[in-house]
C-alpha cells in the first residue's frame, strides 16, 4: 500500500517515506529521513535528518526524533540517527543525533519508550529495552538488551547498563550497572539479582545459582573487583556468568556500589 499522508504534514522533498507509511496531521519530516515500511506518525510528530527509521515503528503525538545534539561542541557537522523495527514511542519523547561527523545514535528494535522519554547523543540501545516514563539518558550511554528503566531515572553520561538489568524508579545513575541485576537509588546501588525477570525469561534455577555466586562474589566478599574477576575466572563459569564477570572487568567508569540486599538470597 502506499504512503497515507495528512494534508497538514510538512515532508522535505529528499525524504523516503516507505510503503504503508501513516503520517498524521501536522507532522514534519525533515531532509535526509528514510522512513520504513509500515511506520506510523500519530499527530504533530517531527522527524529530523539525517536519520534511518527501520519498519513498523510508532511515533505518538509531539515525539521530537533525529533532532541535532544539544552537545555544546556540536558544529552542524553530519550526524546521524539509526532506529531499528516495532519501536514504540510515546508521547513527548526525544531522540537526538550523534555529535561528531559522521557518528550515530542507535536504537534497536522491539523497544518502549513511555512517554516524555529522552536519548541524547550517541547513545546505544539495544532490543527489547523498557524505558518508564521520564526515563533520561545523557550521552554516550549504552542501554544492553531486555533492560527495564524505572521511571524518572537519570542515568550520567558514559554509563552502561548490562543486559537483563532493572533500575528502580528515581534512580541516579552515575557508574556502570552490571548485567541480570536490580538498582535503586539515589546514587543507585546494586540490590540484588533481578530475579523475577530471570525467571520470567525461563533462566533455570542453576543458571540464576551461577549467577547468584558471580554477584556475591563481586558484591558481598570483601575482594575489590580485580580479585574478584580473577577468582571467578578460576573457577568454571556459565555463560551468564561470564557475562557478568567479563563486564565487571571491562568496565571504565566502575560498577555501582552495593547496597542493602533486597532479593539475591531468595530461591
Amino acid at each position: 500500500m502506499s504512503a497515507t499522508i495528512h494534508p497538514t504534514a510538512i515532508i522535505d522533498p529528499s525524504a523516503k517515506i516507505g510503503a504503508d507509511v501513516h503520517i498524521g496531521p501536522y507532522c514534519i519530516i525533515g531532509a535526509d529521513v528514510e522512513l520504513g515500511d509500515g511506520c506510523w506518525l500519530q499527530h504533530h510528530v517531527t522527524v529530523m535528518g539525517p536519520s534511518k527509521i527501520g519498519k513498523n515503528n510508532k511515533f505518538y503525538a509531539y515525539g521530537s526524533i533525529g533532532q541535532q545534539t544539544q552537545d555544546l561542541k556540536y558544529k552542524a557537522e553530519p550526524t546521524w540517527l539509526e532506529v531499528g523495527d516495532n519501536n514504540t514511542f510515546r508521547e513527548f519523547c526525544s531522540v537526538h543525533r550523534a555529535t561528531s561527523p559522521g557518528d550515530k545514535t542507535i536504537i534497536g528494535s522491539h523497544n518502549n519508550f513511555l512517554s516524555y522519554v529522552h536519548i541524547a547523543h550517541d547513545c546505544v540501545v539495544g532490543n527489547h529495552v523498557i524505558f518508564s516514563n521520564n526515563g533520561t539518558l545523557a550521552g554516550h550511554v549504552v542501554v544492553d538488551d531486555h533492560v527495564i528503566i524505572g521511571g524518572l531515572t537519570a542515568v550520567h553520561q558514559f554509563c552502561r547498563i548490562g543486559t537483563r538489568a532493572i533500575i528502580g524508579g528515581c534512580a541516579k545513575v552515575v557508574q556502570d550497572i552490571p548485567p541480570y541485576c536490580t538498582a535503586d537509588g539515589h546514587p543507585a546501588r546494586a540490590r540484588g539479582l533481578n530475579l523475577v525477570g530471570l525467571q520470567r525469561a525461563g533462566f533455570t534455577r542453576e543458571q540464576i545459582r551461577a549467577l547468584r555466586n558471580a554477584f556475591r562474589k563481586v558484591y558481598r566478599s570483601g575482594l575489590n573487583n580485580a580479585q574478584a574477576v580473577e577468582e571467578l575466572r578460576a573457577g568454571e563459569l556459565t555463560p551468564e556468568a561470564a557475562i557478568f564477570t567479563d563486564f565487571v572487568a571491562s568496565t571504565k567508569r566502575g560498577i555501582i556500589y552495593g547496597g542493602k540486599a533486597v532479593e539475591e538470597d531468595a530461591e
